[in-house]
């Protein structure tokens, strides 16, 4: 079992990037920052964008695997993004992960004035949005014509370090979506269904596990050989309650069979409000555990 750890765009880079290196110290296998204009509450800030502070991260950090959690179409256009993305993958020496998802409702999705999609036609985007991402990386030069991207000519020269592209972390909760992370994802996330029940919410999950392997299945992909990540942080129960709950939260994930959970840097306040001692605790008592658990 991997874990990782979300470590929200909201501090200038003198008080984060003290958290991006310790995320490396505590032995941490990824970092992950969200991608979005402005987030929920948060929208009014301080909130910075996601491709600096990536930049920025690789910069203290030279083990930990780096990424999006996730970025949407909501307001990026694949053919600019694959030069961000070439450009940090390089930047990080091979070490991103990019996460990427549909993108829902909220302030990214109404902030540039475009009209409302469905949920149908956002799933729509993201599969455009997702093949000209795919084929643009690996082949360094595409076009394209969709309802949603056009692309003429489009270069991403010299490509990713990683090969044939950066992995894909597709976050998919619904089945067009979770086709599209077993036929192009490296990996898949999840958030599971949203509920207020924390068994309610397990139950969600064990779910989506056995509807994604047998699309990878379907997909001619063996579900063994993808990434599963669970962000655990989609409970009713926040992670970093107390030592004995992430033990307990990322035990009933590896039952489930996923590879990774992904947990969020504690807060003061607001969302993932907790407490850095807990999180320290998890660290020096539980982290080398559940990373090998046979002792190896």
């Amino acid at each position: 079992m991997r874990v990782g750890i979300v470590i929200l765009p909201d501090q200038p880079w003198a008080q984060a990037s003290r958290r991006w290196r310790l995320a490396e110290e505590y032995g941490f296998d990824h970092a992950w920052t969200y991608d979005h204009l402005g987030w929920r509450d948060l929208v009014d800030g301080p909130w910075f964008d996601a491709v600096p502070t990536l930049t920025a991260a690789a910069t203290v950090t030279s083990r930990i695997r780096l990424g999006t959690l996730v970025a949407s179409p909501n307001f990026r256009h694949p053919v600019h993004f694959a030069r961000e993305v070439t450009a940090l993958d390089d930047l990080t020496g091979g070490r991103l992960t990019i996460g990427i998802g549909a993108g829902g409702t909220g302030h990214d999705d109404r902030v540039l004035g475009l009209p409302a999609l469905t949920k149908r036609q956002r799933v729509d985007r993201f599969a455009e949005f997702v093949t000209l991402l795919d084929r643009l990386l690996r082949d360094g030069r595409a076009d394209f014509e969709g309802d949603h991207y056009r692309a003429v000519d489009a270069r991403s020269h010299p490509g990713c370090v990683q090969q044939p592209r950066c992995p894909f972390l597709v976050a998919a909760n619904g089945p067009r979506s979770m086709r599209l992370a077993a036929q192009l994802g490296q990996g898949w996330v999840t958030i599971g269904s949203p509920a207020d029940d924390l068994d309610a919410w397990w139950r969600s999950v064990a779910a989506l596990v056995t509807h994604f392997e047998e699309l990878a299945i379907a997909a001619g992909r063996d579900p063994a050989d993808l990434d599963r990540v669970l962000s655990l942080d989609a409970a009713p129960v926040f992670s970093l309650t107390s030592v004995d709950y992430f033990a307990e939260a990322t035990g009933r994930a590896a039952e489930l069979g996923f590879t990774d959970v992904i947990t969020h840097w504690p807060r003061a306040d607001s969302w993932y409000a907790g407490s850095e001692t807990t999180l320290e605790r998890v660290v020096s008592e539980l982290l080398p555990t559940i990373r090998n658990p046979d002792g190896a």
